[in-house]
């Protein structure tokens, strides 16, 4: 079975024009679906997911709500979706209660995006929230590839953060896109998740097993970053860090079973997009 806990869609209106503005930040990297819900659940059915988590983003005050309305939507239709604030909301903590009441499964922060650096002081209250609710929260960590130096994310900055967060903390991309070795360091070892999303042809098979083998597979999260990457790629990533089957299968659904609360026979992708 297959769980990718980070995955991304947009609303219709939006979606185009959102792939095409991401992309050409990225440098051209070229989406595989078209960005939109339905066309997200059909692109994990070809892949072979069986289920998956929807990260959404508050960019800006002005949507937040908006963000968190569509993820409850995500929900109704049968998806794992995290909600999102953005932190310099007036209304940020009473957003993150909204998010507990609607159900949604933690929160996706993306500090790049969302202009703060992660061992902010400002971010404390925020932390305690989090916390204090049972969230889980996933942040986006290391390098963004449509963004400069310095990155608001970085594994000792996150090591720093880390003492106000008492909840499950997931730090994106193997702990930190193209800072492995900043990773091994600061990072492996700690009470934390990394999802291993976005490592296929960005990240040196070496060092992935140099982390597995330092922070061990109890505490990896199957991801691929869709519509950047897809679930094929990186479980072609997977297959080469020498695994056992039953390391594999914690990787791609027992470590998302546990921290999310899901029983892998009630997994299914939402139905009326394969209608």
């Amino acid at each position: 079975m297959l769980f990718d806990i980070h995955a991304h869609c947009f609303p219709d209106a939006i979606a185009e024009k959102a792939l095409q503005k991401l992309s050409y930040a990225s440098g051209g990297v070229v989406p595989s679906g078209d960005g939109t819900f339905w066309g997200l659940c059909r692109r994990m059915k070809e892949n072979g997911v069986d289920g998956f988590a929807v990260l959404n983003i508050a960019t800006n005050a002005h949507q937040m709500q908006k963000v968190n309305d569509f993820a409850a939507y995500q929900k109704q239709m049968g998806a794992y979706p995290f909600g999102s604030i953005f932190p310099d909301a007036p209304d940020a903590v009473d957003e993150l209660r909204r998010i507990k009441e609607l159900g949604l499964y933690g929160v996706k922060l993306h500090p790049d995006y969302q202009r703060f650096f992660v061992d902010d002081d400002k971010m404390i209250l925020i932390y305690k929230e989090i916390s204090r609710l049972g969230l889980c929260v996933i942040f986006h960590a290391g390098q963004d590839f449509g963004f400069p130096a310095p990155y608001c994310c970085t594994p000792d900055r996150l090591k720093r953060a880390l003492k106000h967060l008492d909840c499950p903390v997931i730090a994106a991309h193997w702990g930190g896109l193209c800072m492995g070795e900043q990773v091994l360091t600061h990072l492996c070892g700690l009470p934390l998740y990394f999802d291993v999303s976005f490592g296929y042809g960005a990240k040196p098979r070496i060092e992935a097993m140099k982390i597995v083998e330092k922070h061990g597979t109890s505490r990896l999260l199957f991801g691929s970053d869709f519509p950047w990457h897809t679930p094929k790629d990186e479980l072609r990533f997977l297959s080469t860090l020498e695994l056992s089957s039953s390391e594999m299968e914690d990787i791609c659904v027992n470590n998302a079973s546990k921290l999310l609360g899901f029983e892998k026979e009630d997994l299914h992708l939402p139905a009326p997009a394969f209608e």
